[in-house]
């Protein structure tokens, strides 16, 4: 496997240029803790005649973070799943040390709806984060986008966010035919409490519960609340005994979609064992192309699906995924970004704080459509 690895004091991330997927993050820890917040496939290389030939690329090598776009589905512009951007190769443009870190500039060698696509990427030196950028040149049309965190977990764990309005799950499940997966939430399905959301078989579940006896496949996206602050996932860890967090600008990525794969899919490679991961998926997107360019349900709900995209104009966003030592049961129950500090505060109102650079997500600041 092709990856390049960029660090910086502290941290270090590896990029699969076959496909643009981040093979590897460690981030260092007091007492030589190694945090690994981020998960790959257990069937990642593999011989890829042990698997289905028609499994698009992106899958085979199935790691970490990826972009995807658009999201899901490319039937707009011919691609497979989640689009080139996930499935192809990339070239390292830059490289190279900056004040206090380490900055890596990778360019995507197919163009998206006629844009060049690169992926940038900082690492600071004492920060537990990586923090990245996409940027779209030029181009035509419109294209939805969404990264593709996942981690996994050995003992199940718990989660909070900033204020979300409304959840939402699709028409159909993932895996409705019982002879292939398993699914546990009501499709289609919606609430305006994450505690209490509908089930297939009655009653309700916590979306911020992660229980590993509940083998399934299910997907649900979050709309964001207009809270004017930072957007953010926070997943306490029970068995690593950590705090994954995944942050974004809503402005940019509006919806936080999850994806909760544990164990419910009976077919090849995934055969079970693909178990207590969950995917954190910020985008501007609703699943597909298509349906982001057309008259779906987050438009009406005047939500935002896709980046228009024109001739000598770029388009950008930012993204932050980080994982801090933490032996609390409970997440944080909000972030504060502020002076180069994230505060993590805790239930009975006490804080801490870690290095973050509070300028790079751009709260507050005009968002092109």
């Amino acid at each position: 496997m092709e990856t390049v690895t960029i660090t910086a004091k502290g941290i270090s991330v590896s990029l699969d240029l076959a496909v643009g997927h981040i093979a590897a993050m460690e981030i260092e820890a007091e007492g030589g803790r190694v945090l690994k917040p981020l998960h790959r496939a257990p069937w990642v290389g593999s011989s890829r005649e042990s698997m289905p030939q028609n499994l698009p690329a992106g899958t085979v090598r199935l790691s970490g973070d990826f972009l995807c776009a658009p999201f899901s589905t490319s039937d707009v512009e011919e691609a497979p799943l989640h689009g080139w951007t996930a499935n192809s190769e990339w070239d390292v443009v830059d490289n190279g040390a900056i004040a206090g870190g380490r900055r890596a500039v990778f360019r995507l060698r197919r163009k998206v709806m006629g844009a060049a696509v690169d992926k940038i990427f900082t690492l600071r030196d004492g920060h537990p984060f990586l923090y990245q950028e996409h940027v779209f040149s030029g181009g035509s049309g419109a294209i939805s986008v969404a990264h593709h965190p996942m981690t996994a977990m050995r003992g199940g764990g718990r989660l909070a966010f900033s204020p979300k309005r409304l959840a939402v799950t699709p028409p159909t499940p993932l895996e409705p035919d019982p002879a292939r997966g398993r699914f546990r939430m009501a499709y289609p399905a919606r609430a305006t409490d994450l505690a209490h959301f509908p089930l297939a078989a009655g009653g309700t579940a916590d979306l911020a519960d992660y229980r590993m006896e509940d083998r399934r496949e299910d997907f649900i996206t979050l709309v964001e609340a207009d809270h004017g602050g930072l957007g953010w996932t926070a997943l306490a860890r029970r068995a690593e005994q950590d705090l994954v967090l995944v942050l974004k600008n809503p402005a940019e990525l509006p919806v936080t979609m999850l994806w909760v794969s544990n164990g419910g899919r009976d077919y090849a490679p995934w055969s079970g064992r693909h178990v207590g991961v969950l995917g954190i998926e910020d985008g501007r997107a609703a699943v597909g192309h298509a349906a982001s360019l057309g008259d779906n349900w987050l438009k009406q709900e005047g939500v935002a699906t896709a980046f228009e995209l024109t001739e000598g104009r770029s388009v950008s966003f930012r993204h932050v995924i980080g994982s801090v030592p933490f032996a609390d049961a409970e997440p944080p129950v909000d972030l504060e970004s502020a002076d180069g500090r994230l505060r993590l505060v805790a239930t009975d109102g006490s804080a801490r704080g870690i290095a973050f650079d509070s300028e790079f997500l751009r709260i507050g600041r005009s968002v092109p459509a």
